[in-house]
């Protein structure tokens, strides 16, 4: 089984974009694709707006997906071609509680694709892509913490105009880990699909 984890900076950077188009290039791995959003004093982590995602309980709540045409997140994965898509949300610093599920969802996955920082935490994942934008000054501090174990940095836009907007980030933490150039709407290159594919060849 391979676990992939696709992680960000900060919100609007191209994260889901990325795992979306992971799914769609590599459909040979049948992905059980994971949204991980925390939220917390109102406001969603996943997008900044005023939070719809809370649970009932405050606590915790793990959804599957059935649609692949709500334009939510986790219906882009399923429209991308994962077998499965489930959407985990927890308050701010409390994804420990879902991992006893996120564990059994793990176990009856072929392959599992995540898009979260946090849960870097709890796995140790076959491969860990991060995503960074050099004009979006937010650096989320899961982000900040796991950025030297990223496997590869995905630079988005122009790589030679990176003049990062970032306060009190180390790229010392990221030097000689590959990078690579990703654009909108896709996300995606031939360069990165082939890193993946190689990473995650059997031994």
């Amino acid at each position: 089984m391979a676990i992939v984890v696709v992680g960000g900076h900060s919100r609007s950077v191209g994260k889901t974009s990325v795992v979306a188009s992971l799914i769609t290039s590599l459909p040979q791995y049948h992905w059980t694709a994971f949204k991980i959003t925390q939220y917390g004093h109102g406001f969603c982590t996943a997008n900044g707006e005023p939070c719809d995602c809370q649970t009932d309980d405050h606590t915790l709540a793990v959804s599957e997906e059935r649609s692949r045409t709500t334009g939510t997140d986790t219906a882009r994965f399923l429209a991308a071609g994962a077998e499965r898509s489930i959407w985990v949300r927890t308050r701010q610093g409390m994804l420990a509680e879902a991992m006893p599920r996120i564990h059994k969802e793990l176990a009856v996955a072929e392959n599992a694709i995540l898009e979260s920082n946090s849960i870097m935490r709890f796995l140790k994942p076959d491969l860990y892509l991060t995503v960074l934008d050099a004009s979006t000054a937010d650096f989320k501090d899961s982000a900040r913490f796991f950025l030297d174990r990223a496997d590869a940095v995905l630079v988005r836009a122009n790589r030679d105009a990176l003049i990062p907007q970032w306060q009190n980030v180390s790229l010392k933490l990221i030097e000689g880990k590959p990078q690579f150039v990703i654009t909108p709407p896709n996300y995606m290159t031939k360069d990165v699909v082939d890193f993946v594919r190689e990473r995650l060849k059997p031994a």
